[in-house]
C-alpha cells in the first residue's frame, strides 16, 4: 500500500470547478484496479490550493492510471479551464 500526495493549484474563482471535478473523478476511480480511497483537502490560508491524498495497491497501479486516457483527459481539461499551476504529485512510503 502507499499513498500520493496531489497538490493542485486552482485559478481564484474556480474552486467549486474543481471541487466537482474531483467527485466525479473519485467517482470513476471506484472502478479502477489498485485504488483504495481518495480524499480532498483545501488549504485554509490558500483557499485556491487543494491536496488530494490517494491510497494505492502499489505504486505501479497509481502509474498506470496516471498513465491512461481518462486521466490525461481530466488534467487537460483542467490544465485548460482550472488548474493556475502544474500539479505536483508525492509518494509517502
Amino acid at each position: 500500500m502507499i499513498t500520493i500526495g496531489m497538490n493542485y493549484k486552482v485559478f481564484p474563482g474556480k474552486e467549486d470547478n474543481f471541487e466537482r471535478m474531483f467527485k466525479n473523478v473519485l467517482h470513476s476511480l471506484q472502478s479502477v484496479v489498485g485504488h483504495g480511497k481518495s480524499a480532498l483537502y483545501q488549504d485554509v490560508t490558500d483557499r485556491q490550493s487543494y491536496l488530494i491524498v490517494s491510497e494505492w495497491n502499489s505504486e505501479e497501479a497509481f502509474n498506470a492510471f496516471v498513465q491512461s486516457e481518462k486521466f490525461r483527459g481530466v488534467v487537460d481539461w483542467g490544465q485548460e479551464n482550472i488548474l493556475a499551476d502544474r500539479p505536483v504529485h508525492t509518494v509517502y512510503r
